[in-house]
């Protein structure tokens, strides 16, 4: 598998380009994304299914584009997908053959139940753990969702329910009783294997909702992939949205490339919602594109268990030297534990912190901390809770001290208190201190109120800079 990899999407409403760069075997991240509103679909479901020349003749201008893209990023090999518009097409194949001749870029035609298992299986890999759940993906013109447990993608089911699809029949007519017709009719086909109380949404429409609801709470990260919310709370927001008139979308937190459709979306949303008895949704921001990236890499295996790709990429990128802060962070905190009184959950985020907090200095020496953060909130997205994520950057930028600054304040909605982030930023500096200090094999314990050291030489640099550290409680610090 080369290096850097473009996958396109090619759906009912838009189409979009990610390429993916690898920094290691399993480790990636995304370093560049475009998407183009083309509607492929449009002016389609109501003619069976048939593309018009327009609609093709835009779409093809997109491939162009991306054939571009592609180019300028040198990556060495596409992964293009087509999903509900061209699978429903009886001329889909004149359009296939039409981008391969002008652009070179072979298009995959997927079924549905494809669609649903790509879906699920970049969730299962690329969001914090979960046990169980059903994956909704709601598109232009079809929507998936497929049952995930203990790892496996036990039942797939795609339906022919898209936003383009309700706005062309029955939206743009005002026909309101088709419209209940249709998507009940469609929905009965959801069996009672699909209940579940963990609803993980993707696409377009299903995120654009998340964000609205993150705007509502004010939330702190503005990324919506791992942001999870109790639906009932804000039902009576989705109701007021699904039957808002197209002049005052306005009014919502809704993004104004999302007015045409997102009613739709809303109104699939709901339905499915109460159809499987759903309580938390939790967003995803990775689907059939990333789907398809793991897959061609993975051979259908899941990634291995505690492996976390963006870490891994931050690490291959950023952490260019060997560093025993990690191992130091996990033995100071079991050390201190008869004083900080911290559960044992923290390890691994202490962990996590100590083996990026140093990646800042890529960019720049002055204020690396402050950088190593911010590199944290944007990268650090897979496999990690928006908490773990917030945690993670405010102690690294904490730098030893007892509270947080300014720039990093707005996270203290979703932290923990004061105490706790004291202790760890404490906790952390220290280990970082003793590894910048080339120490090694050190032991650690902790009686008579004192944490004593051993095996540390050449302490004249480390001295200084313990002095300046504000200890969260009062003990002495002893080197044997």
């Amino acid at each position: 598998m080369p290096k850097r990899v473009a996958v396109i999407d090619l759906g009912s409403n838009s189409a979009r380009a990610v390429i993916f760069e690898r920094t290691s075997r399993l480790g990636f991240f995304i370093l560049a994304e475009h998407k183009i509103k083309i509607r492929l679909g449009e002016g389609a479901y109501e003619n069976g299914g048939i593309l018009t020349s327009e609609a093709m003749q835009k779409c093809l201008l997109a491939f162009k584009k991306f054939k571009t893209l592609v180019c300028n990023y040198k990556a060495k090999r596409v992964l293009c997908i087509g999903t509900s518009a061209l699978r429903d097409a009886p001329n889909g194949s004149e359009f296939i053959n039409l981008v391969r001749k002008q652009t070179g870029i072979a298009i995959r035609k997927i079924d549905g139940q494809m669609e649903a298992y790509l879906g699920a299986y970049a969730a299962q890999n690329l969001l914090s753990d979960f046990s169980e759940g059903v994956t909704l993906d709601i598109g232009g013109g079809s929507t998936e969702l497929a049952y995930i447990k203990n790892g496996r993608i036990e039942n797939k089911i795609s339906l022919n329910l898209g936003t383009v699809r309700l706005k062309e029949l029955f939206f743009d007519r005002g026909d309101t009783k088709g419209l209940e017709k249709y998507i009940n009719s469609a929905i009965s086909q959801v069996g009672a294997e699909f209940r579940t109380q963990n609803l993980i949404v993707m696409g377009g429409s299903a995120r654009a909702l998340s964000g609205a609801v993150m705007s509502l709470q004010n939330h702190p990260l503005k990324i919506v992939h791992n942001f999870s919310y109790d639906y009932e709370k804000y039902a009576p927001f989705f109701a007021k949205l699904m039957s808002a008139k197209t002049l005052d979308l306005a009014k919502f937190p809704i993004k104004k490339d999302r007015y045409d459709t997102i009613r739709e979306g809303a109104i699939i949303f709901d339905k499915i919602v109460r159809r499987l008895g759903a309580k938390k949704i939790i967003t995803s921001g990775v689907g059939v594109r990333e789907g398809a990236f793991l897959s061609s890499i993975l051979r259908g295996a899941n990634l291995p268990r505690g492996f976390n790709p963006s870490l891994r990429s931050l690490k291959d990128r950023f952490a260019s030297e060997p560093s025993e802060a990690p191992k130091f962070a996990k033995a100071l905190f079991c050390a201190l534990s008869p004083l900080h009184g911290l559960g044992e959950k923290y390890i691994k985020i202490l962990q996590t912190a100590a083996s990026l907090c140093e990646i800042g200095r890529a960019i720049g020496f002055y204020a690396k901390h402050e950088t190593s953060a911010d590199m944290v909130l944007g990268g650090l997205n897979y496999r990690t809770t928006h908490k773990e994520k917030a945690l993670i950057a405010a102690i690294i930028s904490m730098h030893g001290k007892r509270e947080l600054g300014a720039t990093f304040a707005p996270l203290s909605a979703i932290l923990p208190d004061a105490g706790k982030l004291a202790w760890l930023s404490y906790i952390l500096e220290l280990a970082r201190l003793l590894s910048e200090n080339a120490l090694k094999n050190l032991e650690f314990s902790f009686e008579n109120s004192t944490l004593k050291i051993s095996g540390a030489d050449n302490l004249i640099m480390l001295k200084g800079s313990l002095k300046k550290l504000s200890k969260p409680a009062i003990f002495a610090i002893k080197f044997l």
